[in-house]
């Protein structure tokens, strides 16, 4: 079938396919919005007359297979139109801080470097992932945060230890996290 013999009414879903298909990879659409972590704050380091600002964002998420260990981490984002609409590529500069904030109890078995938490940074082929180990000798968790693309990665990261720590009088049984390690 040629274009010219295509008629009018043959092509008028492909509008409303385009648009559905943008709004399903928008970044702020509801797809995503479970996968988000809580936004502690943003301060604005680069002024924009019209369009956004380029800003550092706090985050906060909790460890899913972990009960009682969170991490903040701080990401730029990128401003102006490209950022404002989402097609702009995020650098690589993250930082990364977990603490015990409670009782630690590990809900199942994983795996050295298992993803803890992901987040895309660009349109396509970037991505932040932050990965859980464990130190059995010294019983710490160790977090890293970094971002790679769908060709080549980045240097660039961060990591954070969390020793296994009693919490409370009521928590005499430290569990040790060698034994839920792969």
């Amino acid at each position: 079938m040629t274009r010219k013999t295509l008629s009018p009414d043959d092509t008028r879903w492909r509008p409303w396919a385009l648009l559905l298909l943008v709004f399903a990879l928008w970044p702020g659409s509801l797809a995503y919005a479970a996968d988000e972590p809580d936004l502690i704050f943003r301060r604005s380091t680069v002024f924009k007359w019209i369009s956004p600002n380029d800003k550092l964002a706090t985050y906060g998420v909790d460890d899913p297979e972990v009960d009682g260990v969170a991490c903040h981490f701080t990401i730029p984002e990128k401003g102006g139109f490209k950022g404002w609409l989402g097609l702009a590529e995020e650098v690589s500069d993250i930082s990364l801080a977990c603490r015990q904030i409670g009782p630690i109890r590990f809900k199942a078995k994983s795996e050295q470097g298992e993803d803890m938490f992901r987040q895309r940074r660009s349109l396509f082929f970037k991505k932040m992932q932050i990965v859980r180990g464990c130190d059995a000798k010294r019983n710490v968790l160790v977090y890293m945060v970094y971002s790679d693309r769908l060709i080549e990665g980045s240097p660039k990261n961060s990591t954070s230890s969390v020793p296994i720590m009693p919490w409370g009088a009521a928590d005499s049984a430290v569990q040790k996290c060698g034994e839920f390690i792969q």
